[in-house]
Order: C-alpha cells, then sequence, then structure tokens
C-alpha cells in the first residue's frame, strides 16, 4: 500500500482517522500498532511471513533490552546485546546480501575451476527491512549505552518499530526523538490541519513532479542508451536526478504530514539538497537521517575525524552504498562518494566554500553523474550511457535521432521547470509566508484533486526508495 494510492486516500487513512480520534488517549498506540500491521500487511500480502518476522524483531528487541538493563554484570550485558544485534543485523544480511555474497562466491570457484556451487536462496527482500532494521538497532544500541531506558512497554515498542507512516521509507527515527512522545502527545485541530498540508504538498512533488519527469528517464530507457543523443542522454539523467529526489523528499513530507497529525515530529530529512556547493554539504542535506544514523553510530565510534580520518569516511561508506543495496553498482557508489569526500576533506572543500559558483557548478555535475550509478545497474550499459554523455569519448554511435532531446523533452517542460523552481527553496518559502492565507489553501485543495485524477489516469508509480 502506497500513499499516492486510492486505497490510502480513499479507504485506510480516513478509517484510521476517524477510530484514532474516537478512541481515548490510553487507545491510540493500540490502533497505530493494529492500523500499522494492517497496512504492512497489505504491502507483503503475497509473503504474509514477514509481518511475523518484523514482529519478532520486536520481541526479541523487547527481551534483549529489558534483560541488558537487569544485568550488572558488564559480560551478560554484552551478551544480550550481542544476542539482539545478531539478530537484526542477521535478518538483514540473510534476506538482503546471502544471495550477493554467494553470487560472488560462486564467480570465484568458476574461475578458479573448482567444481563447487552455492546454492542460491532467492529470498524477496522484506519492504522496508533496511530502515526498520537501523530503527530497531539503534534503540538496542541506546539502551546498551544508558542513553535511554528501557521500554517496559511491549505494544509501546511495537508501535515505535511499526509506525506505518515511516515504516517503509524512513525517516529513520531513533528512540530518543520520540519516547516522550510515545506516551504524551499533543492532538489539536491545527496539528491535525499542519499534518494534512504537509501530506499534500508532499504528494503534489510524488505525482506531478516525480513521476511526470520520471516517465522522461522510463522513455530513455525504452528507447535504448545505444540509440539516444548526447543531449537527451543529459536530458534523461536530469529526469531521473529529479526524480529520485523529489520522489523520496514527497514520501518523508507524506510521513512527515501523518505523523503530525498523530502528534509526532518527526524529524526532517531533506534540506534543499540540490543548492549544495560541495558533496560535503550535500549529505548534511540529503536524508539527513540516514546520514545522522551512521555518523551518530558508525563514524563517531570508529573514532570520527579524531584519527584514521580517512579509514573512517571509507567504511562509513562502504556500509552506505550496500545499504542501499546489494549490488556492485552500489559499492562503486559508495566508493565513488569517499573519494569525492576524501579529496574535499584534503582541501577542494574550502575552495568550494569559498567560491560558490564553482561549487554550485561543480555539484550540478556530481550529482546526476553519482545518480547514474542508482539508475543503471548493468556495467555494459553503464558504460554505454557514460559514452553517450561525453560522446567524445565514447565508441562509435548507432543511428540517433538528432532531434529526439526536443521531441521527448517538450513532452516533460513543465514539469521539469517545476523540479528546478522547486529545487531553488523559493516556493516553500513562499508558502510558508502565505500559507493561511485563502490563495494558498485554495491551490493546495486544487492540486491535491489533481493529483487524484492523475491517479485516477494511471500515472503514479511506486516510491524508489520502497527497493532499499
Amino acid at each position: 500500500m502506497v500513499f499516492s494510492s486510492f486505497i490510502f486516500l480513499f479507504y485506510f487513512l480516513p478509517v484510521f482517522l476517524a477510530i484514532y480520534f474516537l478512541v481515548p488517549v490510553s487507545w491510540k498506540n493500540t490502533v497505530i500498532f493494529s492500523a500499522s500491521l494492517i497496512f504492512y500487511y497489505y504491502g507483503v500480502r503475497e509473503h504474509p511471513s514477514y509481518v511475523l518476522l518484523m514482529l519478532f524483531s520486536v520481541v526479541v528487541n523487547y527481551i534483549s533490552a529489558r534483560l541488558i538493563v537487569r544485568c550488572r554484570n558488564a559480560g551478560w550485558r554484552t551478551m544480550w546485546f550481542s544476542v539482539g544485534m545478531t539478530w537484526n543485523i542477521g535478518c538483514l544480511f540473510v534476506f538482503k546480501y546471502l544471495d550477493f555474497l554467494s553470487r560472488n562466491i560462486n564467480a570465484l570457484l568458476e574461475r578458479t575451476g573448482v567444481g563447487l556451487h552455492i546454492p542460491y536462496a532467492r529470498l524477496v527482500l522484506p519492504i522496508g527491512i533496511s530502515f526498520y532494521t537501523f530503527q530497531i538497532s539503534s534503540y538496542l544500541i541506546d539502551v546498551y549505552r544508558r542513553k535511554i531506558r528501557a521500554e517496559q512497554s511491549i505494544l509501546t515498542l511495537g508501535t515505535y518499530l511499526c509506525m506505518f507512516p515511516q515504516l517503509i521509507a524512513g525517516p529513520i527515527v531513533t528512540y530518543s526523538q520520540v519516547q516522550k512522545q510515545m506516551g504524551e502527545r499533543t492532538h489539536s485541530f491545527r496539528n491535525l490541519e499542519e499534518g494534512l498540508r504537509e501530506f499534500t504538498i508532499g504528494l503534489i512533488l510524488k505525482v506531478l513532479i516525480a513521476n511526470r519527469v520520471g516517465h522522461l528517464w522510463t522513455q530513455v530507457n525504452s528507447i535504448g542508451f545505444e540509440s539516444i543523443s548526447c543531449p537527451l542522454a543529459w536530458l534523461g539523467i536530469a529526469a531521473y536526478t529529479f526524480q529520485i529526489y523529489f520522489d523520496f523528499y514527497g514520501y518523508s513530507l507524506m510521513a512527515s504530514g501523518l505523523g503530525r497529525i498523530m502528534g509526532f515530529d518527526f524529524p526532517d530529512n531533506f534540506r534543499n539538497p540540490y543548492l549544495s556547493c560541495s558533496v560535503t554539504e550535500f549529505w548534511r542535506r540529503w536524508h539527513m537521517t540516514l546520514g545522522s544514523w551512521f555518523r551518530e553510530y558508525v563514524y563517531i565510534p570508529l573514532g570520527g575525524n579524531r584519527s584514521h580520518l580517512y579509514r573512517n569516511l571509507f567504511l562509513v561508506w562502504m556500509l552506505t552504498g550496500l545499504w542501499h543495496g546489494a549490488s556492485w553498482n552500489f559499492v562503486l557508489w559508495g566508493f565513488l562518494l569517499f573519494l569525492l569526500l576524501a579529496v574535499e576533506k584534503y582541501g577542494l572543500g574550502k575552495f568550494l566554500e569559498n567560491n560558490p559558483v564553482c561549487g554550485h557548478l561543480y555539484m550540478a555535475a556530481v550529482i546526476p553523474l553519482s545518480w547514474l550509478l542508482f539508475a543503471v545497474t548493468d556495467p555494459g550499459q553503464f558504460t554505454v550511457y557514460l559514452g553517450r554523455l561525453f560522446p567524445l569519448f565514447g565508441s562509435a554511435q548507432s543511428a540517433v535521432f538528432r532531434g529526439d532531446f526536443l521531441k521527448y523533452g517538450r513532452d516533460c517542460f513543465w514539469p521539469l521547470a517545476a523540479a528546478v523552481l522547486c529545487c531553488s527553496g523559493v516556493p516553500r518559502r513562499l508558502y510558508e509566508a502565505k500559507k493561511y492565507t485563502f490563495p494558498v489553501t485554495f491551490a493546495l485543495v486544487v492540486l491535491f484533486w489533481f493529483c487524484v485524477y492523475c491517479m485516477y489516469l494511471g500515472l503514479d508509480d511506486p516510491f524508489l526508495y520502497y527497493q532499499f
């Protein structure tokens, strides 16, 4: 079930909100937990056991955290912590990385002539497992560090982990950020209004911008990379660059809006990342909750900036790449970002900071080229696409329709123009200044129903980050 669907907008959400606001405060977490299980079951209904997998994660971490608190002996505390983390990371590894490891071992065995072959598990990746694994792991780590108290109610812990607004694709919320709100939070008409507004803005970004520019990228794939011109290649990767941003940003705003309706204050996940002047700045603005997680639970424990800086950067970005997917293109993506960040740490970052025009030009090339590793997973096709982007270094082209970028770009001109404008942050600032005026409210209502109309026409796609 996706937020930008009829079943969510006109069936699930209205019924949930009606029940949620009718029940007494003491029952609200129960309603959230029950609704979240229904929401998740709908998404994994072909593999219903995955609901039990998530519930078992709640039970294992609940018990582990309680035992960590009760034990006075450091060795026993570490043992129970290890039990919980082994379950968390083990589940993620088995479902996401086991076949990736098996494929690479089999490739090595085949090259060495060893007559062995490791069978593949061929498990379907549970939706959202990367996100909820990081959330529950942060809870257990913080309990072990004595940063937070172990939750006494398994229902409350289950509500935290399974909460449907951010269950599938974040933002990654640590328990310390919402622990107080799990028991005491404000429900008001203002929160309801603010939440619905944020949800609507997210829906607009997803349906009217991300999906429309994404259609251009789909067309480029349909044509075949061998047959596109250099201008269309750049236009296509620009479209994917905008698609992945407004798709994920739109989801994050919808999740934040739903959280606000229920009285929760989720952390921001984006802060105009495409206005950055360096890769370092970009990753302080993009998917900020994931960056905070790696900084808090990996980078700083390794030593951070204090010792072995480049080793720590390398490990963090290799793990970040693998977190996004069990494929070599994500490993290469992580390694590329490590190199760029290392060069910036060495001195380029200071230059870009002092020369913002150069910084913006630099990022205008780096951002789409880095997303190309996300968009094109096949190494051979990736090489072909690079040859189209930089024809002087590519092989001889096959027949190309020279006016293809005009033909396809014309159909997507207004969504691309809207994407560029929204990346500037100007529309958001204008909205914040005039958000309670009648014209702005009226515009949101009109655009909401236009989104519904586009969904009715089938102009909708699943969220890109569901696959991670």
